[in-house]
């Protein structure tokens, strides 16, 4: 399984293209060490909060074991996209200056393809646990958020996942939803081994574990106009909500086990 460790930070040297599949426009970037990265913006749609969901996300699965790409800090100088000619790109990039966030880029990755890749019951059940468990409401039909890379199935995209922190409140009751929206996990078909993933996944998601993903989120992205708590109080708060749904991991892996039944 994956460990902590220190997330590297870069500065964005090169603004390459837009990919505007994605609602929140990211684009493709070079950096200060030679390597492209898949850029997302600290200036877009759901700002700050998009990047903690993705920081979270992403560090939870990559400790679980599950294969993501590389996350990495991403400065943005001030002077950045001055020389943007597209109005709504520099936009963006002037309103993102500071501390982004992008994963690696995997050159030649191709969408994940429900009806063209196989996935085994045991890698599907832990993706469905992963997404239950940190509320993604992204990984459907519609919209796998997974890749194909060198024959192997990468997780993307985990900007969607914690939407308790939109609205900020009644965090113990978000905590414990059974997340119905489960039901249309693309992976959920072959989610048959819950209990398992559920009883190996409680253990390695240790309170020490836990504290040392959410301690990584930059003061920078927990200086939020609409609270007054201070950094220290809004990762309290997500350390909270993701100790009580640990410990109510039971409610969330029903409901997936009976939206799967449903299925059947």
């Amino acid at each position: 399984m994956g460990k902590i460790e220190d997330i590297r930070t870069v500065t964005v040297c090169r603004y390459i293209a837009p990919l505007r599949e994605g609602g929140s426009l990211p684009a493709l970037a070079e950096a200060d060490d030679d390597f492209k990265y898949v850029l997302k913006f600290r200036g877009a749609g759901h700002g700050v909060k998009a990047l903690i969901a993705e920081f979270l996300g992403g560090e939870i699965a990559r400790l679980l074991g599950l294969p993501v790409p590389e996350l990495v800090f991403a400065n943005l100088d001030e002077a950045f996209g001055r020389t943007e000619g597209d109005e709504e790109i520099q936009d963006l990039l002037q309103g993102s200056k500071g501390l982004n966030l992008a994963l690696h880029f995997l050159s030649g990755a191709i969408n994940y393809d429900p009806a063209v890749n196989t996935i085994d019951e045991s890698t599907a059940s832990r993706i469905v646990w992963l997404d239950a468990f940190i509320t993604n409401v992204d990984r459907t039909y519609r919209n796998t958020n997974m890749l194909m890379w060198h024959k192997e199935l990468w997780l993307i995209d985990h900007g969607a996942s914690f939407y308790f922190h939109h609205s900020w409140t009644d965090l113990e009751k978000q905590a414990k939803t059974p997340f119905s929206l489960i039901k249309d996990h693309v992976l959920l078909p072959q989610a048959t081994q819950l209990d398992t993933i559920d009883a190996e996944f409680t253990k390695l998601l240790s309170e020490e574990n836990l504290k040392d993903i959410v301690a990584g989120l930059p003061d920078q992205w927990l200086q939020w106009q609409e609270t007054e708590e201070t950094p220290e109080e809004i990762r309290a708060a997500y350390l909270q909500f993701l100790k009580i749904r640990l410990e109510h991991s039971h409610i969330f892996k029903k409901e997936a086990q009976n939206a799967r039944q449903a299925l059947i």
